[in-house]
């Protein structure tokens, strides 16, 4: 024990003699005495709340994933929630919603128990839901806020806890300073309030959902539908997607919006399909990678496939794939998916006359701009936020409260995707219906979604992006990404692959209106730029590039110098 630091080995010792801790617990401990190392890294911190509420490494310790850091962080998130009913008529509500994870539904109930125990109703879904829904069902409830226990695309040792205000959108900073002030401000584990189950079921403070719910949320992602009319008019009985839900949430919902808009051959990759908290068919259960298809490009193949689409664990990502001119697989990026969906529903709404005067695109500051020119094309405004979808819901509100924008399509180059007003979160289950949409629709004019992209390169330019990330474990991890951002900030280059700086956005002081946050944009006199952004939800500092070049071959060579040059820096070459 002496050999951990003071901090350290004064939470476990706090954990090994509070009563409120379970012996299993302690037991799992006590069996890691002789790992200095690793009681070091479960004890040296509490585990943060960050840009998506709580993340890590499921065990026992301050800095896991565990019962006892679900139960503090709800008491503060309780607290919260206390303030901000205030005078309001009943009790405040709170709607929780789980993935296909290790401890999930444990989680899900602790939380809501400790939600009993302050006296507000918490409202469970019965069995695994999508994040979306979640979003989706604190406003359809006007619940006072929301919780999800999921790690979304993480690897299967994680698990996380996020947390949403009465919008239905997690909390933007001002709101989780206040959640992070007071989860800090529990005094000990033995402070935080429980009931039984059985206590809060009969007290009315656990109520369980079901079907209503689920209609109501399948019948709100389907009305977001521009092309339903045709699809039901027999294109969408030709038409074939392979579907994956990769062992999460999405599987039952995604059918079940595509059956009701009109698809009628949707093959669901077997192997895949059921949850599975290992995700035991893929390394990562990421559809942002190629690897995560190989079942479903092996399906694709055999049933002759016109658009491959996988969601990940929570559902709140998606990644489609489509064949190219030679008859190969192409993984759309999340940029190019945005792109196409952004122009899909642009033009869409301009051919039947729907089209906003005031109408809105928002994305984030590390999404291509490929979307933003193809948006301004059509007439609406792009707006810019940080990396989080928070910020997009945030900017929905602000429209909706002024009217002074119509919302049309918000997304992320992560994959993250939103059409319609209904939730302030990104949709996986929206998007894998508009992305099949859009595919069955320029089917119809025998044009594939590769075809598309091509056109809007050759109309708008070829746009490039690349995205290189380090992974950083642990205590020394953490100092090491802050030594590489305090380096970049303090020593900016002049010049990057021959390509003079032209601008450094410095994010940590709070530019365009915006919340400061750690992340560098360098911009360079031929338009292209890259950006450094710790992670705020994995170990990892992330880097983003982006180019734009008069041909396909003329951005893969700019975007290569790009990377190596300053990947070179990072890496300490």
């Amino acid at each position: 024990m002496e050999q951990l630091s003071g901090t350290a080995a004064q939470t476990l010792q706090q954990w090994l003699e509070d009563a409120s801790i379970d012996e299993a617990t302690k037991q799992e401990l006590r069996d890691l005495q002789d790992q200095p190392k690793e009681l070091e890294d479960r004890f040296y911190r509490n585990l943060e709340f960050g840009t998506g509420g709580l993340r890590g490494v499921i065990g026992a310790g301050s800095n896991r994933m565990n019962k006892y850091t679900v139960g503090r962080a709800t008491q503060g998130f309780a607290r919260y929630l206390l303030e901000q009913h205030g005078d309001k008529e009943g009790r405040p509500s709170v709607v929780i919603a789980h993935d296909s994870r290790h401890y999930s539904p444990e989680f899900t109930l602790d939380a809501a128990l400790v939600l009993a125990g302050n006296g507000i109703v918490a409202k469970l879904f019965t069995s695994l839901r999508p994040t979306p829904q979640l979003s989706f069902s604190v406003r359809h409830l006007q619940a006072t806020g929301g919780i999800v226990v999921t790690a979304s695309h993480n690897p299967p040792e994680y698990n996380g806890y996020k947390v949403y205000n009465h919008e239905g959108g997690q909390l933007v900073p001002h709101e989780a300073e206040k959640v992070i002030q007071y989860i800090q401000e529990v005094p000990s584990l033995a402070d935080v309030k429980k009931l039984t189950q059985e206590e809060a079921e009969a007290q009315g403070l656990l109520v369980w959902l079901g079907e209503e719910e689920d209609q109501a949320f399948v019948d709100t992602v389907a009305s977001v539908s521009l092309s339903r009319d045709l699809i039901q008019s027999g294109v969408g009985r030709d038409f074939k997607i392979v579907f994956t839900p990769l062992h999460g949430t999405g599987n039952v919902p995604v059918r079940r919006v595509l059956e009701k808009i009109g698809f009628e051959q949707v093959h669901i990759v077997a192997e895949q399909e059921q949850p599975d908290a290992e995700f035991s068919t893929v390394k990562s259960p990421n559809p942002e990678e190629r690897e995560a298809f190989t079942l479903a490009m092996k399906l694709g193949e055999s049933v002759g496939a016109d658009i491959l689409i996988g969601t990940d664990p929570d559902a709140d990502r998606m990644g489609a794939v489509v064949k190219d001119n030679d008859g190969k697989y192409f993984v759309l990026s999340g940029n190019q998916s945005g792109a196409i969906m952004v122009h899909y529903v642009l033009s869409r709404l301009q051919e039947t006359g729907k089209l906003p005067s005031n109408s809105a695109v928002v994305k984030t500051i590390v999404t291509s701009e490929m979307g933003a020119v193809i948006a301004e094309h059509y007439g609406a405004e792009v707006m810019n936020t940080l990396t989080g979808f928070k910020y997009i819901g945030e900017k929905m509100n602000q429209f909706e409260a002024t009217g002074s924008h119509t919302f049309l399509f918000g997304y992320e180059e992560s994959y993250g995707y939103l059409a319609g007003s209904y939730a302030r979160d990104k949709d996986a289950v929206l998007a894998s219906m508009l992305i099949a949409e859009a595919a069955a629709y320029y089917k119809s004019q025998g044009k594939t979604l590769y075809d598309v992209l091509q056109e809007l390169y050759n109309q708008f330019g070829y746009f490039l992006e690349k995205l290189e990330s380090r992974t950083l474990k642990g205590k020394d991890g953490v100092a090491q990404i802050q030594a590489k951002m305090t380096d970049w900030r303090s020593n900016p280059p002049q010049e990057v692959a021959g390509i003079v700086v032209q601008d450094v956005l410095d994010y940590s002081l709070g530019l365009d209106g915006l919340p400061k946050e750690n992340v560098l944009k360098f911009i360079l006199a031929d338009g292209s730029w890259f950006c450094l952004r710790p992670s705020g939800t994995e170990p990892k500092i992330k880097v983003y590039f982006a180019v734009r070049g008069e041909s396909l071959e003329d951005a893969e060579g700019r975007i290569e110098r790009l990377a190596a040059t300053v990947m070179s820096r990072v890496d300490g070459q």
